[in-house]
């Protein structure tokens, strides 16, 4: 992959933080746009801090200027009441990108997600996205038409659910992955792997694809 300006939003969640500690490693040169810098325990020559909040249309802005490109990792755990905040700060994210003429967003959501219903397993289609995360998902979907909508070069990431296991490099994708009886699953690091191979890719250019073990 050639060398490229990667800004990652959403960098101290556990994606977020495998996106930039593996955009180093291919060489990139990284910004990290984070609300609390102290929580990003990562130093390198390479890599600047942007210090915001989505939801700062001004703070989003400034971080994407000069960028190549734009992995939005973007989570939050307000997990039981209404929310847009995925929603709201992807517009933002969009609208600084069309303003700064950066054109690829690489965006991580979830399996279970638009066309993807059901692909979870039973536990998270009857269980999970019902009982304990309607909200965040409903917000999910919002998150996921704006980027649709919009006229960037944009490919959705849905990985299964997330583990903190060890990179295998070595995982399924493509638009029909999941399963409707068992759930499937995929570490952050593979997923970050996956999302920065995207930002040079263009197979799964302007779609949604499913990534897990």
């Amino acid at each position: 992959m050639p060398l490229v300006r990667l800004l990652v939003i959403g960098a101290t969640g556990g994606t977020g933080r495998a996106l930039v500690e593996q955009a180093l490693e291919r060489g990139h040169v990284v910004t990290a746009f984070v609300r609390k810098p102290s929580r990003l325990r990562v130093q390198h020559e390479r890599l600047a801090i942007a210090r915001g909040n989505v939801l700062d249309y001004a703070s989003v802005e400034t971080a994407v200027r000069g960028q190549d490109a734009v992995l939005c990792a973007l989570g939050h755990k307000r997990w039981l009441s209404p929310t847009r905040i995925l929603s709201d700060g992807t517009r933002n994210i969009i609208r600084a990108m069309e303003s700064q003429s950066v054109r690829r967003l690489v965006c991580e959501t979830s399996l279970g997600i638009g066309d993807s219903w059901g692909r979870m397993g039973l536990y998270y289609t009857l269980f999970v996205g019902v009982c304990i995360l309607p909200f965040y998902f409903h917000d999910k979907t919002r998150q996921e038409r704006l980027i649709r909508a919009s006229p960037l070069e944009w490919i959705i990431v849905r990985p299964g659910a997330l583990t903190n296991g060890r990179k295998r490099g070595a995982y399924r994708h493509g638009r029909r992955i999941g399963h409707p009886l068992w759930t499937v699953r995929i570490s952050r690091a593979d997923v970050a792997d996956f999302m920065l191979n995207q930002v040079v890719d263009d197979r799964y250019l302007r779609s949604a694809v499913g990534v897990c073990w």
